[in-house]
């Protein structure tokens, strides 16, 4: 391992290196291609704000936009014909990694309009609608892990569509995704699918927690609430590495994985580094374990191969360490419950101004296309 490169060394060490971004100009230019043949990319994740950046940024879609002003598409129509294109062109780029792994990465992932986060059937619907689209076995549907998101969750999955669960912050949901997971695989059984050909991933927010702990360690200024600052990120998603552990040795899972399941993959999201006093590559070196995904921005992922230093796991055998990290936050009065609320409203507000720029983006280029 010594002269590899380290994300070499992180693909050794069990994880899945998947980008955290697309466009036509990645596909076009062959950029994405590069980074699989280079770095070790083997999927991708895409959301609302960077469809947003990908469409508003460049001229790449003018042309494809001005066909389809020609063609009377409305604002909506025109934004999901472009994002499923691009995601099932990605998808054809990604076929022979998913061929390779027999699915388990070459995954793309497209999410539901956000304005549906809090709407159980019309996320169903628009999941169902998004993956008969992209028409790709290797695409991924993003469903918000969201109260009402669960449901769809289940229901997505027992109709034997694959699902990303985004947004996830806290330990307690965490466990009501994997619940949800579990249900509408042993639903999709029931439906007669082939359990093997349906994989999952959830995805859990991690540099988000510490911005927002930090936020308060610096309004609390003693000694001992500065020694905890950059510390909870990566504490809790270890810790949701043991619940991933604990739900996926269960005899509820065995039976399923008897009939042919696949364990649904934690993924390490919201990798890039916010506070520049950290080392760029803290959400990936410190979160390496078997079977997870960690999904990196660019930069994080240039950082990565430059100069990380991969050691092997280091997620087992810290969950001690871990839950010490969060009772010692909570012993200063910060509220873990009030923290990770506070992150999935503004994740899921985040993306919905996204895409409202999105729409009024496209809706102003759709007339000057006419």
């Amino acid at each position: 391992m010594t002269n590899a490169k380290p994300t070499s060394q992180l693909s050794d060490a069990g994880v899945s290196i998947w980008l955290d971004d697309l466009s036509r100009e990645r596909l076009s230019s062959g950029s994405l291609q590069n980074l699989i043949d280079e770095k070790n990319v083997v999927g991708v994740t895409t959301n609302p704000s960077i469809f947003q950046a990908a469409i508003t940024s460049g001229t790449d879609y003018d042309s494809k936009i001005e066909e389809l002003a020609a063609q009377g598409a409305s604002t909506e129509e025109t934004i999901f014909e472009i994002t499923t294109t691009d995601v099932a062109d990605a998808c054809e780029l990604f076929a022979p990694i998913a061929a390779a792994t027999n699915g388990v990465d070459g995954r793309v992932s497209i999410e539901v309009d956000p304005r549906l986060a809090w709407d159980t059937e019309g996320t169903i619907a628009e999941a169902k609608k998004l993956y008969e689209k992209v028409d790709k076995d290797n695409v991924l549907i993003k469903i918000p892990a969201t109260l009402e998101g669960l449901a769809a969750i289940t229901a997505t999955l027992a109709e034997g569509i694959s699902v990303n669960v985004t947004l996830i912050f806290s330990l307690e949901r965490y466990r009501a995704v994997i619940n949800a997971f579990q249900t509408g695989i042993k639903l999709a059984k029931e439906n007669g699918h082939d359990l093997s050909t349906i994989h999952s991933v959830a995805s859990f927010f991690v540099s988000r927690v510490d911005t927002e702990i930090d936020k308060r360690l610096d309004a609390i200024g003693t000694d001992e609430a500065k020694a905890l600052k950059g510390k909870a990120g990566v504490a809790n998603a270890r810790l949701a590495y043991q619940v991933y552990e604990e739900l996926f040795g269960t005899e509820r899972w065995a039976v399923l994985a008897e009939a042919g399941a696949r364990p649904q993959r934690p993924l390490w999201a919201s990798t890039g580094v916010k506070d520049p006093a950290y080392p760029d590559t803290l959400y990936v070196t410190e979160l390496a374990a078997a079977d997870v995904v960690n999904t990196m921005p660019e930069k994080t992922l240039d950082a990565t191969f430059d100069h990380g230093v991969v050691t092997g796991d280091t997620i087992t055998g810290t969950y001690q360490q871990a839950k010490e990290v969060l009772n010692a936050l909570e012993g200063l009065g910060i509220s873990y419950d009030e923290v990770v609320g506070i992150l999935e409203t503004e994740g899921l507000d985040k993306f919905v101004a996204s895409w409202k720029e999105l729409l009024a983006d496209v809706e102003g280029a759709l007339v000057t296309a006419q």
